[in-house]
């Protein structure tokens, strides 16, 4: 069982025990009574912030009346499977939004993100982060930065299995030119990104400045889309302090999802690799206008 599928999985389950109780015209807080639990409990297992253990989910199937033994099969694997979920030892660093964001960036199928400030985390090197992290968190003590370094790092792995997904990123031109850490840090953090750029599975487009007022002006935000009937894709936004949070509105995602398809055909597609390389040497010269290597290329 791998950590994303076992993030699906808690994800579906949740999804199917909302579906059981709504069918069965029951309100939270009467199931939590019928089942001696706190209200709390139940909210948080329809969440997907908590598991369910096998004997609890089994009574409450019965007291939703689900009764077809191949669908409670079903979620009784899903249980079994979902009880390990990703990054829960950062809790203390972490609130509930974000680790319910880190459990679907595991586990999208495609993930499509817009950053107009900072490199996003999933594409970050390790000196970038510190650099990031020491101004977005100045009184951090050091252990709580290598932890929250370990955190992001091990995130990363969703990029060693681009043959099971799609990671889609548009790149605003501030987040290339904004030098975090000092220019030799800077430098290597667009190198990193163009070697990634040119992996199978990733895509990464830059939106320029010449480009001007867009809809990515409004801010930074992610969607997780998943195959057909697994479940519904879901849109995150960022607000102005940082902090992500899930929107519940299927209409709205829609409209972020036209909006990202908006951004990508404004930005700039071909030869990103040789740009960002470029761009790496001429930052390094003290020489790092993008607009001046766009013109070279078209002359």
């Amino acid at each position: 069982m791998t950590v994303s599928s076992a993030a699906l999985l808690r994800l579906r389950l949740r999804t199917e025990l909302r579906k059981a109780r709504q069918a069965a015209g029951l309100t939270q807080r009467a199931v939590a009574g019928a089942m001696e639990w706190s209200p709390a409990k139940l909210i948080r297992i329809e969440a997907g912030e908590v598991g369910i253990s096998v004997n609890d989910l089994r009574s409450l199937l019965a007291y939703y009346g689900v009764d077809d033994q191949e669908r409670t099969g079903q979620l009784l694997d899903m249980a079994r499977g979902s009880r390990k979920m990703p990054f829960t030892e950062y809790r203390d660093l972490y609130d509930k939004e974000f680790l319910q964001f880190l459990a679907l960036e595991q586990a999208a199928w495609i993930t499509r993100q817009y950053g107009p400030l900072v490199v996003p985390g999933t594409l970050q090197t390790e000196e970038y982060m510190r650099a990031v992290m020491r101004v977005f968190s100045p009184e951090a003590t050091e252990d709580v930065i290598d932890r929250a370094v370990e955190g992001r790092l091990a995130r990363q792995e969703v990029l060693e299995h681009t043959r099971e997904r799609e990671l889609f990123y548009v790149l605003d031109e501030s987040v290339l030119r904004r030098v975090c850490g000092g220019r030799a840090v800077m430098r290597r953090q667009l190198e990193h990104i163009a070697e990634l750029s040119a992996r199978p599975g990733i895509t990464i487009k830059i939106l320029p400045f010449s480009s001007g007022a867009h809809p990515g002006i409004l801010g930074p935000f992610t969607i997780f889309e998943f195959p057909a009937g697994d479940m519904e894709n879901t849109l995150f936004v960022e607000d102005s302090r940082g902090n992500t949070f899930p929107a519940n509105s299927t209409d709205e995602t829609r409209r972020y999802l036209e909006r990202f398809w908006e951004l990508e055909e404004l930005s700039i597609t071909e030869d990103v690799e040789t740009l960002l390389h470029r761009l790496a040497a001429r930052l390094e010269e003290g020489d790092d206008d993008l607009a001046t290597l766009l013109k070279e290329d078209a002359d």
